[in-house]
């Protein structure tokens, strides 16, 4: 006789989300798992193995086009939570004044601006105090 049995991802220790989630894209974590009312998800999210290295150009391969609404609760919601905790990033050279002004950063120590343009950087760097 078949017997069904339900598992729910919650049901799971946290070692096995780790291994399933890792398989993922970083930023692809951090956007499902952080603020979403679940505190265990939302603590694996910020754990470092998601937060050190992160590249935000990641989310335009998918869209083509960043939506105002993910650049948004990046901005707003992610970052502050994590931004301590970063210590590579890596964007697109567009959307680095949104993104550079949403965290302190006190850990970064290295940052890929993808897209340069000396017009777009300089233009951006007159907000940002260096």
């Amino acid at each position: 006789m078949n017997q069904h049995h339900n598992i729910n991802l919650l049901d799971l220790p946290n070692e096995i989300l780790f291994l399933i989630l890792r398989k993922l894209n970083n930023v692809n974590v951090l956007y499902s798992f952080i603020n979403i009312n679940n505190q265990r998800l939302n603590n694996i999210a910020q754990h470092e193995i998601f937060t050190n290295n992160l590249d935000l150009s990641s989310i335009l391969q998918s869209t083509k086009k960043i939506s105002s609404t993910i650049l948004n609760r990046f901005c707003t919601s992610i970052l502050p939570r994590i931004d301590d905790k970063i210590q590579s990033l890596t964007i697109e050279s567009i959307y680095m004044k949104y993104i550079l002004n949403a965290g302190h950063y006190p850990n970064l120590t290295q940052l890929k601006i993808l897209n340069f343009n000396q017009e777009t950087i300089f233009t951006s760097l007159s907000w940002y105090d260096i």
